[in-house]
Formats: structure tokens, sequence, C-alpha cells
């Protein structure tokens, strides 16, 4: 790994905020899922039975996982992988069960207030031919059923063989999952937006997934809802000399075993900085898939040697990363100024692979510097916030007029005059 030293230097690599050169319009890509949103949107079920076929290289003959088929995926995985499982779901729940009763309190006083209500159905992407992802069907149904979501749907593609795999399936039956396609990528994401013959359209689209549906949501905003725009998986851990350097280099590592992962060590040590790449070049040579680790790594890692810790939370502010390791002697000291980051994980024997599949949080988090202004998948994503105006609470009298006086400013005569005729004579 790279060793960069110096505020200035890391200043100008980690801020985020500005041109960027990422852009959608331009991209070839973008027009292919165009045509993908507008075929699903002209066939239907048999676009999305071509996709998968051109895709996937699977031939379906039905969109549909039956229910049976999901519940003995129950008996298909090893007993301890369903515990697991279980673990996960009934953690991720209590968290945002008190997420829920927190946060989501209807509220009306002196005639204002505001009512809320969950979503009705939503659709829920979970990735999955290449391996399967249990943990992020878990990690997107969970907070909708906390939410108090009617009807939950999960898309997820089929493997070579044609099916979801059974881990999956069983993560589906657990969490309480109303139904299961086996359909993913671009074309999953328009019949959760349009509706098919098979497939009812939702009122919103969550999950995480490929550069194809990233387009997708983008395209299909205002159309469907949509949780947010996700990119490559990201770290920053900010370490004193205090610091494990194993443990550091194995968040690194972690991390760049994403397609893309970028993997930061910020640290006031350059001795420290010094371990831990030297234990990264010890553990990556163990790890089943080194060379691509190590690529990662190479194009998207670094380890950044600042003055002061302090100097290093203002760098991971700019930079607004999905994951902040504070893997630091006394982080409450530092938790106060930190400002843009989706998930912070502190603690000793903190790693970010627990907030991936069992800490409690959703891992479904704001990516590419959007923690600036996004949040990790939460209870908020699944409900609606209604406006209440009891004005028969109202002191109309007193108020009238200045609204009056505002609308005649505005130049919207029928505004004031729809006032004026409120007033008490």
């Amino acid at each position: 790994m790279r060793i960069i030293e110096g505020y200035e230097s890391l200043q100008a690599i980690l801020t985020r905020q500005g041109p960027s050169g990422r852009s959608f319009e331009s991209d070839e890509r973008e027009k292919s899922v165009r045509e993908i949103i507008a075929e699903v949107a002209r066939r239907g079920d048999a676009a999305l039975y071509d996709f998968t076929s051109r895709f996937d290289g699977v031939k379906l003959t039905s969109l549909e996982i039956p229910k049976e088929t999901i519940e003995t995926a129950l008996d298909e995985i090893p007993p301890e992988l369903l515990a697991a499982l279980k673990l996960a779901a009934a953690r991720i729940s209590s968290y945002h069960t008190a997420q829920r009763d927190s946060l989501l309190q209807e509220r009306v006083k002196d005639g204002l207030g505001w009512l809320i209500r969950p979503l009705k159905r939503v659709g829920i992407i979970v990735p999955g031919q290449a391996a399967p992802l249990p943990s992020s069907l878990l990690m997107g149904v969970m907070p909708a059923k906390a939410a108090g979501v009617k009807e939950i749907i999960v898309m997820t593609p089929p493997q070579k063989n044609g099916k979801v795999h059974p881990a999956t399936l069983a993560a589906a039956a657990i969490a309480g999952v109303d139904k299961v396609f086996s359909v993913g990528g671009a074309h999953a994401v328009a019949a959760l937006a349009f509706g098919t013959e098979t497939i009812p359209a939702v009122d919103k689209i969550c999950g995480p997934g490929n550069i194809y549906v990233t387009l997708a949501k983008k395209l299909l905003y205002g159309t469907v809802g949509i949780d947010g725009l996700f990119g490559p998986s990201e770290v920053v851990i900010i370490a004193d000399d205090k610091a494990d350097p194993a443990y550091c280099a194995s968040d690194l590592l972690a991390q760049a075993e994403h397609t893309s992962g970028s993997a930061v060590l910020l640290t006031d040590s350059a001795a420290a900085g010094e371990k831990v790449r030297m234990e990264v070049e010890k553990q990556v040579k163990m790890l089943q898939h080194s060379q691509e680790t190590e690529k990662n790594l190479f194009d998207y890692g670094m380890i950044g040697v600042v003055e002061n810790l302090d100097q290093a939370v203002e760098l991971a502010n700019r930079y607004a990363p999905e994951h902040l390791l504070l893997l630091v002697e006394k982080p409450e000291e530092y938790l106060g100024k930190i400002t843009a980051a989706g998930c912070v994980i502190t603690g000793t024997k903190g790693t970010v692979a627990l907030g991936d599949y069992i800490a409690g949080p959703s891992h479904i988090l704001p990516t590419g510097g959007t923690a600036r202004f996004g949040s990790p998948l939460n209870v908020t994503d699944f409900v609606k916030i209604t406006s209440l105006v009891n004005t028969n609470e109202f002191d109309i009298d007193s108020i009238v007029r200045s609204g009056k006086l505002i609308a005649e400013a505005e130049g919207l005569d029928a505004h004031a005059k729809a006032l004026g005729k409120r007033k008490t004579e």
C-alpha cells in the first residue's frame, strides 16, 4: 500500500465534493439500461424471461419462487448457518424496532402536527448470481418490517443452475418476505417500478446492486421511490499508535476484497502506518482472492500520516466514507467531531464486518461521499410523513391578515381572496 504524508496532500486526494468525473449521462451503459426499461414497460413478463436468459444464462419457466420452495430452504442449509441467520435477523429487527419507537412518533399540538404511515408495498433488490447474499436480504427487509410495511417483495437473480441459493431463500423465510422473484439486474428494477403481469408495482425500491441496477434506480426515480444510488464499498480507519496493526490490516483487506473497494487508513503515527503496511503485505498472501485484493489495494487503498487525530477526523469528514472505523484509545473524544459517515464503529476489537452481518444497523449505507447528506437504510425510508393542519384549533383572525399580505405580495389574487373570506367579520 502507498503511504502518503501530510494533511495538504491527503486533503487534495480525499475531498470528494465538487466535480468528480463521475457521469452516468455519457455512459453507454445508461443507453442500454434505458432500452431495458422500455422493453420491460412494453412487454412485461416476456421481457423479464428474455433478459434473464440473455444476462444470467438461465431459461426460467416461472418468475415467482413458490412458498413451499422458500420454506424448504430452511432445511437445506447447515443448522449452524440457519441459527446465524436467525440471530442476525433478530438483532437487525431489534435495532430498527427501537429506532422506530424513538423516531416515529405522531404529534398534534395547537392544531398542527404530522401523521406517520408505512408504505404499502416495497421491493428489495438482493444481488446474488455470483454468490448468495442472505445478509443483504435481511438488511433490507428487517427495517421495512419494523416500519410496518404491509407487503415486501424480494428480487434476486438465479444462479447458473437456474435456482436461487437456499441460504437466500432461508433468509427470506426467516424475515417473513411475502414474495420472492427470481429476477435481478436493471430489468428487476423496471419490473418493480411499472409492475408486470406477475410482479406487482411497488411504492419504493431499496437495496444495492451493480452499475446497471444503480442506473435503473437513477432513471426510474420519480416513477417509484428510491433509497439511494450505491457504489463500491469503502472504509476509512482512524488509528493511533495503540491500535493493533493486525486488526487494521484485516479491515483494509476486507474492504479491498470488494471490487473497487476503497480502503484508507489515517494515523498520526508514521511508525504505526508502516506496521500496518507490513501487516497488509503479510495477510494478503493468505487470502483466497489475493491477486484481486492486492490490485484493489494498489488502485484504491492508501495509508495517510497526519500530525494529529483531529486532522484525521477532518479528512474523514471530507471523504464522507460509508464505514468509519475508530481504532483509537478514546473514541468518545472524537465522535462529536464526526459529521459525515454512513456507520461509525468503535472499540478495540471493532471491525466493519460485524456491521456487515450481525451487529444490528443495516449495512445498506451511503457511498461515494453521499454520507455528507445521506443516511443508512432505516425505518424512515419505509414511512411517509403527512403534515396535519386543523384550523378549528387556530385563532384564524390573528394570522389570516399576514397570510393575505404575503399572497398579495406574490401577486396571487385568488389566494388572497380565499384567505380574506376566512376572516371573521
